[in-house]
């Protein structure tokens, strides 16, 4: 049974559309969560699908879905952040019920959707300005044997492991799914927020493998595929505004000292070159030539294997 509900936030004057499924007898809790950031189309286009194609009768357990958590920023097309405070949401959980509109929000979403929940699968594609290659992300954590399985049964080639003491994305859900004891994982596919197909059956197809795999869904998963695993991140910044030329394609191995690109002023001088501080992978890179003081260019992920 498909259950339509809305999540009434009062403070904010702010409703978050969900749908809950009640499968037959006993099994786990999925929750899947996309539109934390409200223009990563292709994450948003999966989850909608998933739960149109969903076969009930094949349900043991609960799945809860929340297609658009940021719904400000879903209709104003903002990239990243919440409009009325402009913070990212994914850096602000578990949140703070006394503090700015994103900060509430995401109390409301982790009280609401994540505590409680068996497994947690955070649903994201590259922004508009934004090139990606499709990765998961998981926790160092007494949970991550159970996030590392969710982020292999996924099947993205690329799988990063954040260590507790180092985390590069702070603030996420799935950082606070895994301090609450919850096994979760990011899921990333799709780039500059296009509604691309190839993207979108990425992510239905490993949403459909991790339901499966953790028996709420029936039938049988996949073998588990090859990934590339990668410890930890670089996110590299530029120190000045500039015309940000890449170097590199997502998803190229680049050693250390590797050119990675070079920034340079309106005149077309160059006054930064980016290099690699150690051998890695870029999996997300900001396509767009314009780039503001402290701005993001990419996010290297260190290669395990290559190391």
């Amino acid at each position: 049974m498909i259950t339509r509900r809305d999540l009434h936030i009062p403070d904010l004057e702010l409703e978050i559309p969900y749908f809950e499924i009640q499968g037959r007898g006993d099994g786990p809790r999925l929750t899947v969560l996309s539109g934390v950031h409200g223009a990563e189309y292709a994450s948003i286009a999966a989850v909608r699908e998933f739960v149109r194609d969903l076969d009930t009768a094949a349900v043991s357990g609960r799945i809860v879905v929340v297609p658009v958590v940021n719904v400000p920023g879903f209709w104003a097309r903002t990239p990243f952040v919440v409009p009325a405070d402009g913070k990212n949401l994914n850096r602000s959980f578990p949140g703070d019920p006394h503090g700015t509109f994103t900060e509430v929000l995401a109390h409301h979403v982790f009280s609401t959707f994540i505590v409680g929940s068996d497994y947690l699968v955070d649903m994201h594609a590259g922004d508009v300005p934004e090139s990606l290659e499709p990765f998961t992300i998981y926790e160092e954590s007494p949970v991550e044997a159970a996030s590392l399985d969710l982020a292999v049964a996924y099947g993205a080639g690329h799988i990063v492991r954040q260590a507790a003491v180092e985390r590069t994305v702070a603030g996420s859900t799935c950082a606070a799914a895994a301090d609450a004891g919850i096994p979760a994982i990011i899921a990333e596919s799709g780039q500059n927020g296009l509604l691309d197909r190839a993207a979108i059956d990425r992510h239905l197809a490993g949403l459909t493998n991790i339901a499966r795999s953790i028996g709420v869904l029936d039938g049988e998963p996949w073998p588990a595929r090859d990934a590339r695993r990668h410890e930890g991140w670089h996110w590299l910044r530029t120190d000045r505004a500039g015309w940000w030329q890449p170097a590199v394609t997502v998803g190229e191995h680049v050693p250390a000292g590797g050119l990675l690109g070079t920034v340079s002023d309106v005149w077309g001088e160059v006054f930064a070159e980016v290099r690699a501080p150690e051998a890695g992978t870029p999996l997300f890179l900001t396509s767009s030539p314009a780039v503001s003081a402290d701005g993001l260019l990419l996010g290297l992920a260190r290669d395990v294997e290559r190391s």
